[in-house]
């Protein structure tokens, strides 16, 4: 499986850093920098939104979560059918379930 490269898990107006995690210093997004304070919340504003189970693998992958519009993750669904609330990144994410859901995503598109 290939290497996967974590980038820096904050955030700020939906832009994702562009640095390594745990880089030093300001974060960036092409032009735009900001620092910790301007970080948008660790929780994914897709939590609570509605939404349907992803359509499986012949594995079961993703297993009746369904994928997050906002933060691009396979979330848990609740009782009424919404996004259980998550963080829109996760920098303890196991590289099996980033390498699982980038070949799902070339298989079904987002």
């Amino acid at each position: 499986m290939d290497t996967v490269v974590r980038f820096c898990r904050h955030r700020a107006g939906g832009r994702r850093c562009t640095r390594p995690l745990g880089h030093a210093g300001l974060h960036r997004h092409r032009t735009i920098m900001w620092s910790d304070l301007g970080s948008d919340p660790a929780r994914c504003d897709g939590s609570g939104r509605p939404a349907v189970p992803a359509a499986p693998r012949a594995d079961g992958y993703p297993h009746g979560r369904a994928l997050c519009e906002r933060c691009q993750r396979f979330v848990v669904l609740d009782e009424a059918g919404r996004l259980e609330p998550h963080d829109a990144s996760d920098a303890g994410e196991p590289d099996d379930e980033i390498a699982r859901r980038r070949e799902w995503l070339n298989e079904h598109g987002w």
